[in-house]
């Protein structure tokens, strides 16, 4: 006759680390997981971290926003003292169409010069 064996269990497995084909956390060449986890993954994950990496593009932001609006405000509010000078009306209309103009260019552009580099330089941090 047979005899009845009880069921085998399957034997049982730790997971220490993830695959060692590229994933996030898998040992580096000398065998160990990396230091620190990317950059970018804090910031999908939105760990403290990668909400830290955020606030700092955004105060960086904000401050060359902030330094572009204070020359501006000072440019404009020099406005009336030029305009009350004793000068020949040529020579104001000259200052506010000929002069004006190009400062608000180079404000602008300095701008939007600081703000697409702020934004390469998170972006290297966050690549690394």
């Amino acid at each position: 006759m047979s005899e009845h064996h009880p069921p085998r269990r399957p034997r049982r497995e730790t997971v220490t680390y993830a695959s060692a084909h590229g994933a996030a956390g898998a040992p580096g060449p000398a065998g160990r997981p990396p230091a620190h986890p990317p950059a970018r993954s804090e910031i999908d994950e939105q760990t403290t971290l990668g909400h830290t990496y955020v606030r700092s593009l955004m105060r960086s932001q904000l401050r060359a926003a902030l330094t572009a609006l204070g020359a501006l405000a000072l440019l404009v509010g020099s406005l009336p003292l030029v305009l009350a000078l004793p000068a020949p009306e040529a020579l104001v209309w000259l200052a506010l169409g000929v002069g004006v103009h190009p400062v608000v260019w180079g404000i602008a552009h300095w701008y939007v010069r600081r703000a697409e580099r702020n934004e390469r330089d998170f972006t290297g941090l966050v690549e690394r």
